[in-house]
């Protein structure tokens, strides 16, 4: 079995995102007081970060990639962030992929230090958007000038591994402002974007102003014109796509998110987080308080668990690996599954070939037979309908 990955999950924020819908928070930790609705006992943030390193120090493994989530892990005040960082010393080498999630606000120099000094070596910084009205109607507490000061102080300070996420589909924007912000990314000192589209989720505030038809959506033509646009736009300034939503220069792909494509295991630590072990995916419970208490009684944190059968398994690895650029090689297939890809989807593959999403691959050098199809890979179709493609593979 491959190494598993670590993920923690970092609930706190300064103040939740409009679009936001993953578990987190708002803390009054060290940079604002919260709205009075949502103010929570700073203490919960000490007790939470304690309460994951008594999950830490069992753990004496090494692995091979180290994410901290949120939520932003450096919404932490620094005493609390160095306790968690240095609780993972024995857990990571020079080799480790050690990623720490940023948002521009929280982010000073001491911390961006700190970040170094614990064995940080990939950072990724919430941009979302380098438009000043955008940021505002996405609910972000930074503006496009603070964004851009964290990167390059980040880049300075020691930072060679630097991702920034935008996201595109805003209502009321336009392809022209798009194409703007994208110039402008890549000429920031960083090695990664993540491209995602603006979505609704159900129990945020921008879906209940979408309810409200106080938003209106843009349109589809657009959105995917604008997926099109961060593709090409990204590649001519040498960011390469490498999955459906991320994009890299010089090779700088996230090897943990890769090793997510590859359905490979992880272990989630945090209210929320989600492991994947032996074929078994469990999430633990959305709740931080409740979480302390299960970890300091040692009872079970699982909200959900779910053994998965073996070909439950096989086309969940298929509905993964296929976001990938790299698409899904048989013989890679056969020997991470048991299953041979053709007799396992052969009735999905028909169908997507025949709407234009999929194309095979071919290949001689692998020693199959000159022609014959080595894996299949998304066109660029299939690329815009990713979701259906995923679906039609489970």
């Amino acid at each position: 079995m491959p190494i598993p990955s670590l993920y923690i999950h970092i609930p706190f924020c300064k103040r939740n995102c409009h679009y936001c819908d993953f578990y987190s928070v708002v803390t009054d930790g060290c940079h604002c007081e919260p709205p009075k609705a949502a103010k929570q006992s700073f203490p919960l943030a000490q007790d939470y970060v304690s309460a994951l390193i008594s999950q830490i120090e069992p753990l004496q493994q090494r692995f091979n990639t180290v994410y901290i989530g949120g939520g932003t892990p450096t919404a932490l005040p620094k005493a609390q962030l160095g306790e968690l960082l240095k609780s993972l010393s024995k857990n990571i080498t020079k080799d480790t992929e050690f990623t720490v999630e940023a948002n521009p606000e929280s982010l000073d120099d001491k911390k961006t230090k700190l970040l170094l000094d614990c064995g940080v070596n990939r950072l990724s910084i919430g941009l979302q958007s380098l438009d000043d009205r955008k940021l505002k109607k996405l609910g972000r507490i930074h503006n496009a000038a603070k964004a851009v000061e964290a990167i390059r102080r980040a880049a300075k300070l020691g930072f060679a591994d630097l991702s920034a996420d935008l996201i595109f589909g805003v209502w009321g924007e336009d392809l022209h402002s798009w194409e703007r912000e994208l110039e402008e990314a890549a000429k920031l000192p960083i090695t990664h974007i993540s491209c995602y589209s603006l979505t609704y989720e159900n129990g945020t505030p921008l879906f209940n102003a979408l309810k409200n038809k106080s938003v209106a959506p843009l349109d589809d033509d657009t959105v995917a014109a604008m997926y099109e646009t961060a593709i090409d736009r990204l590649g001519l300034r040498g960011f390469k796509q490498y999955e459906i939503s991320s994009f890299a220069k010089n090779g700088r792909r996230s090897i943990h998110n890769m090793s997510y494509w590859d359905n490979n295991p992880y272990i989630g630590l945090g209210a929320s987080a989600v492991s994947y072990i032996d074929g078994t995916r469990s999430k633990n419970i959305a709740d931080v308080a409740e979480y302390i208490t299960r970890v300091n009684e040692g009872r079970s944190l699982a909200e959900s668990s779910e053994k998965l059968s073996p070909v439950k398994r096989a086309r969940e690895t298929a509905a993964v690996k296929i976001r990938t650029k790299d698409g899904i090689d048989f013989a890679w297939f056969k020997a991470k599954t048991g299953y041979d890809f053709f007799e396992l989807e052969s009735k999905a593959i028909a169908g997507l070939i025949s709407n234009g999403f999929i194309k095979y691959k071919k290949d001689s050098a692998t020693g199959a037979p000159v022609g014959a199809p080595t894996g299949i890979a998304l066109k660029r179709k299939g690329f815009l309908f990713c979701d259906t493609v995923s679906s039609a593979l489970l």
